[in-house]
């Protein structure tokens, strides 16, 4: 991982006690909101693991989650991280006054810690929350929820206005944090170019779902987020290949549980 120094005889008789100690300092330096949240289980296992040598990522995962689940953003989350990894690489002796910098962190590690706080707010998110927390999209749960709503509206009017516009990146082609990075930026596009009360959503990894009212302006309006969507990821080398946006209208089915499926379907 990098990482892989004598870390026991870097910190001496102490061990575990003084990493964890220099860690601590190094994140509050770096500007740790909340000291009392930082020091849980998941922070000695992490320890631990370098110590013995061993791989960190199960710890890290894990001290992911924990943070996630005491409330810390993802950057905060990342930059307690890159304390930790300034603390193992930084001049032997230092009392934990070193300059953490999260793009110096291998990205194995950031990996581990990122994967396990975004397992928690998923898993958060899908049970109380309507919007996606990555990308501020609305949740596929909501959006079925509005499909009933609008399934209920067209029985009652006789009426067959609306349909799903969906827009998918291939995220095959990045690693990591770049797939994030690509669907913030085509959720970004979506909001600019749908912003009359649309329901938009995510639906999977890759795909983002409106369900909209058909009219005469669909397919400028789909020319427009084409153009807007390949703007955003041209900003970010590192995602541009995910591009350009495939952008498709899907007809709703007769029935909402035909929809409820077809969502299902197109997020996998």
């Amino acid at each position: 991982m990098g990482v892989r120094v004598a870390v026991a005889r870097r910190f001496g008789a102490g061990g575990a006690r003084v990493l964890r100690s220099r860690w601590r300092t190094a994140a509050m330096a770096a500007g740790w909101a909340f000291p009392a949240d930082w020091p849980v289980r998941e922070v000695d296992e992490v320890c631990s693991a370098v110590l013995d040598a061993a791989d960190p990522s199960g710890a890290l995962y894990r001290l992911g989650g924990a943070r996630a689940e005491a409330g810390a953003g993802l950057a905060e989350t990342l930059l307690d991280l890159a304390a930790l990894h300034a603390v193992l690489t930084g001049p032997s002796g230092t009392d934990g006054m070193v300059s953490p910098d999260v793009d110096a962190v291998p990205a194995r590690m950031l990996r581990a810690a990122a994967l396990g706080w975004g397992e928690v707010v998923s898993s958060q998110a899908a049970e109380c929350a309507a919007d996606n927390p990555l990308t501020g999209l609305a949740t596929s749960a909501y959006l079925r929820t509005r499909l009933r709503e609008v399934y209920a509206e067209e029985r009652a009017t006789g009426r067959r206005e609306h349909a799903l516009v969906l827009a998918s990146l291939d995220l095959g082609r990045v690693s990591g944090w770049s797939r994030v990075v690509a669907m913030t930026l085509l959720a970004d596009a979506l909001r600019e170019v749908f912003d009359a009360g649309q329901t938009l959503a995510s639906i999977g990894p890759a795909t983002a779902c409106v369900l909209l009212r058909r009219d005469h302006t669909l397919p400028r309006v789909l020319a427009n987020l084409r153009l807007l969507a390949a703007d955003r990821l041209a900003v970010d080398p590192h995602v541009a290949p995910t591009g350009p946006v495939r952008v498709r209208v899907e007809e709703l089915p007769g029935t909402w549980d035909e929809a409820a499926a077809l969502i299902t379907g197109l997020g996998r």
